[in-house]
């Protein structure tokens, strides 16, 4: 119980600590923030799926499912985010 009011609070610190500095980051940033942000979301998918390996209670597979479809959602959506952000930059070819 101990351990899972430790986690949930670290959960909850490292959400507004996120959230704040993500809110002061200047618009001109948000492409690199974003491509930072898919390998964190990366690296929980990677954490998330090793916690299948190991013997877990239903409760805690059930918050390792979520965490990698949330994490799965993001990457997904910053590579898309990200492709037509390059589209913008692409020179279209003139017509003879």
């Amino acid at each position: 119980m101990v351990n899972l009011i430790l986690l949930v609070s670290i959960l909850l610190v490292s959400f507004a600590v996120g959230y704040v500095l993500i809110l002061r980051v200047p618009p001109l940033l948000h492409t690199p923030l974003m491509s930072m942000t898919n390998a964190v979301s990366g690296v929980t998918v990677l954490g998330a799926l090793l916690l299948f390996v190991t013997r877990r209670t239903s409760f805690e597979m059930a918050l390792g499912l979520a965490a990698v479809v949330c994490a799965t959602f993001n990457v997904v959506g910053g590579f898309a985010i990200t492709e037509r952000m390059l589209k913008l930059f692409k020179r279209r070819e003139r017509s003879p």
